[in-house]
This record gives C-alpha cells, sequence and structure tokens, in this order.
C-alpha cells in the first residue's frame, strides 16, 4: 500500500513539474499580443485586472518633445486590456506598457531590443521596406562579435562583423562598409537596432547590392564593449562617456582598419571602403573621411551631428575646410548625405551643405520626412548600400 502511494506521489509530482513547466514555456495567459492582422492593424493585449490605467506607448504615436505619445488600453471583464492601432506602415516598431505610471514590456512578447539604458518590445509590420528587415528565406552572412588591439586606446575592444554569404568557402576579397553608431550606441547598435544583417542578407540576394564585409564599432573609445560585455560587468548603460566626440575615436581608428585588412580576405584599398553612421557616427565618418583623405571613396552621413565643439581642441579638427579640400581633390565615387525634414539636425545638415556648395565638393542628397529615429536609418541604410562597389 505504501509503495503504491508513493508510486502515485512520484507520478502527481511529475504531472506538476511537465505542467508547470509548460505554462513557464507557453505562457499562463495564453493571449496574442503583438497581433498584427492582414489590414495592418495591431491589436495589443495586458492582463492587468486590478490595475486602475494601462496605456500603451510606441514610435508610431506622434512624439512630445523626445518621447513617443501614448493612448489609453480599454479592459474587460477578465482583466485584459486591449488597443488596435490603426493601419500601419510597413515598417519595425517599438512599444512598451505604462501600467499605472510604471514602464513595463509586454510579457507575451519575447522579441526585445535595448537601446542606449531602455528595452523595448519590437514587430514588423510587412508587406514595404520593413520586408527588408525580416529574415526571410535567402542565403544568409555571419555575424561575428571579435575582439581586437587597439593601441591607440591601450585596450582590447569587441567589435561586430558581419560577412556575406559564401564569405568562408571563397578566396574572393570582398569590399567593406565601416558602419558607426550614435551617441549611446556600441557595436550592438546596428545589427540589434537597425537590422543590418537582415537588410544585407536580402539586398545581396536579390542583386541590389554587392555582397560586402560590414564592420560595426563601437565609438565610444572609453568602452571595451557594449555594457555587459566587458570586464566591467553589467553596468547601467549611459548615454555620453568620456572622450565621446573629442577626436580620440577619429585619430585611432586606423586600429579598426588594421584589425580588418589583418585577419579577412578584403579589398585593402580606397574603391574597396566606404565608411557611413548616424548622427555622432555620421560625424565621426565625416571627420574620419576628411582627416584620412585619400582612405575612402563613399562616405555616408546618416542625420549627421556635422561640426565639433568650438570648445573642443583635437589636431583631428584642425583645418576642417583644408581637409575637406583635399579630400575632394584626390576624388571619391560617394559622399552621401541623408536627414529627415524634423530631425533636429536639420538646420546644421542645410549648413554643411551650403559649405560643400560653396567649395564645389559634389554629394548626393537625400531628404525625408520624419526626424532623428531608426525608421530613417534603416531606410538609409538600405538606399546607400545598394550604392557602393559599382
Amino acid at each position: 500500500m505504501k509503495k503504491r502511494i508513493l508510486i502515485a506521489l512520484a507520478i502527481f509530482l511529475t504531472v506538476s513539474i511537465q505542467l508547470n513547466a509548460q505554462q513557464s514555456l507557453w505562457g499562463a495567459a495564453g493571449d496574442v499580443s503583438p497581433e498584427v492582422k492582414e489590414d495592418n492593424t495591431v491589436t495589443f493585449r495586458f492582463q492587468a485586472p486590478n490595475a486602475k490605467e494601462v496605456k500603451i506607448t510606441g514610435d508610431w504615436m506622434p512624439a512630445q518633445s523626445w518621447t513617443p505619445g501614448s493612448e489609453s488600453m480599454t479592459k474587460d471583464d477578465k482583466g485584459i486590456w486591449s488597443y488596435t492601432t490603426k493601419p500601419l506602415e510597413s515598417d519595425l516598431y517599438s512599444y512598451s506598457f505604462l501600467v499605472d505610471g510604471l514602464k513595463t514590456t509586454d510579457p507575451n512578447n519575447v522579441y526585445l531590443i535595448r537601446d542606449v539604458a531602455s528595452v523595448f518590445n519590437v514587430f514588423i509590420v510587412g508587406g514595404g521596406k520593413a520586408d527588408l528587415y525580416k529574415v526571410n528565406k535567402v542565403p544568409h552572412g555571419t555575424v561575428a562579435r571579435r575582439w581586437y588591439n587597439s593601441p591607440g586606446n591601450s585596450l582590447t575592444r569587441r567589435i561586430t562583423i558581419y560577412t556575406p554569404f559564401g564569405y568562408e568557402s571563397s578566396k574572393e576579397k570582398y569590399p567593406v562598409l565601416y558602419l558607426l553608431h550614435g551617441m549611446g550606441g556600441d557595436e550592438e547598435a546596428w545589427i540589434a537596432l537597425g537590422r543590418t544583417s537582415q537588410i544585407l542578407d536580402n539586398l545581396i540576394a536579390q542583386g541590389k547590392a554587392k555582397p560586402m564585409i560590414v564592420v560595426m564599432s563601437n565609438g565610444n573609445v572609453a568602452q571595451e564593449a557594449a555594457p555587459g560585455e566587458s570586464s566591467l560587468g553589467m553596468y547601467k548603460p549611459t548615454f555620453q562617456l568620456p572622450n565621446t566626440m573629442d577626436g580620440k575615436f577619429e585619430e585611432t581608428f586606423t586600429d579598426v582598419i588594421k584589425f580588418v585588412e589583418s585577419n579577412y580576405r578584403v579589398k585593402a584599398e580606397k574603391s574597396g571602403r566606404a565608411i557611413a553612421g548616424l548622427s555622432m557616427g555620421g560625424y565621426h565618418s565625416l571627420h574620419i573621411s576628411r582627416y584620412y583623405p585619400n582612405t575612402f571613396d563613399y562616405v555616408g552621413l546618416f542625420s549627421a551631428a556635422v561640426m565639433p565643439d568650438a570648445k573642443v581642441t583635437s589636431k583631428v579638427y584642425a583645418d576642417i575646410d583644408g581637409t575637406l579640400n583635399i579630400q575632394m581633390k584626390n576624388g571619391y565615387k560617394l559622399y552621401w548625405i541623408g536627414i529627415g525634414k524634423s530631425d533636429f539636425l536639420f538646420k546644421f545638415n542645410e549648413e554643411y551643405r551650403a559649405k560643400l556648395d560653396k567649395m564645389g565638393m559634389k554629394y548626393v542628397y537625400r531628404e525625408s520626412e520624419g526626424g532623428h529615429t531608426w525608421t530613417n536609418w534603416r531606410v538609409y541604410l538600405s538606399e546607400f548600400a545598394p550604392l557602393l562597389f559599382k
């Protein structure tokens, strides 16, 4: 009898553990959120029966200063709050919930991205430009995190490198795009928020872009690597770090180039190099390309923070007009500038273009709707990459 009781107890415990495991695996509530519908409306659901108010905030909503707007959700008799958008344009979107004023993520959506010190849920509405941001049934490249020695910064630093499909089995040499992030970002920004590997996989598969290596470095020379990925451990990320936009990154960027050209099969020549970046990365791209004026045939400035602070003293920022003239006389194949009409840097980019016009320095200009957002920067990358290495 005792043996039967023990067997029954063991069976009960096993079943209970399995049920709990399944509950943890699939989620207790079973709510679908977000639910992207055929008409491009999206429904969000959040179970909080005791909450007094639940709002959703998303980057498709009209911004309130620097933050996205928010909308109230409606609670049903089961305590589930819901909200349905109007039809959304094709894009990758981020969102969060505000539960009685407390910001939180969606427990029904495992897809999260960090931007500086904030974490958001994300989803994709396809059927347009965002089809480039999806993982499609095409040949895929490889994304690696490598460590390189930076003598100029007296550090070993981490870098993210995309190699196109076929690189490992080929003996061919590939051109390189050096792709730089904005302030508060790191070597994870373009690969996560920018969807670089998906965009390049899809463009290359469609024959719209040449197979290329993409190097995504960390523009904060005070860091070994992204927060949580270095010997400093899991500290809280901050927006601005020491030696940011003071010339040190530009001065020591040759450490990155030397590592890439010593460890990868690349076209180690001007015609095989491109550099581009967003915001602070656009600033870095502008000044690296003119400080080393015979290094890059392709330059892309995406919503660039254009000129240095007058208080910053660095040899990198000396004689800007003179080095731009040298860059122009050396020749280049593409100088590309993109900016949103409502970007807070629009006026500065306008003034910089006037400088280039006065010098006679040719460039391609792309003016888009919207402001200082990843929505624009992903589009800029998808338009810039097909123009390279032709």
